[in-house]
């Protein structure tokens, strides 16, 4: 997973990823329900890196349908996204 991570970091150029360890995911998978242990990342950047980010998830996890959504980030702190903006590039 560390590998991962520093790439998402790196290659794509993403400010900042949250690891939540130790989540039970129970899904609908190909007609029966599933559950299984996961790992979920929150990681914060531009809208512009959405597409490179997805396609590096998709190509780099061991699930066929990896889950990427974006959420849209409606206010907060000034300063922190400022420092969001600051810390990524343009794509």
């Amino acid at each position: 997973m560390h590998l991962f991570l520093f790439a998402i970091l790196y290659i794509i150029n993403l400010n900042f990823v949250i690891v939540f360890v130790g989540i039970e995911s129970v899904y609908w998978w190909e007609g029966k329900v599933q559950s299984d242990a996961e790992e979920l990342l929150i990681i914060k950047t531009r809208e512009s890196l959405l597409d490179a980010l997805t396609e590096h998830v998709k190509a780099n996890h061991e699930y066929d349908v990896p889950e990427v959504i974006a959420l849209p980030i409606k206010g907060g702190n000034q300063k922190y996204l400022e420092s969001l903006k600051n810390s990524t590039r343009e794509n």
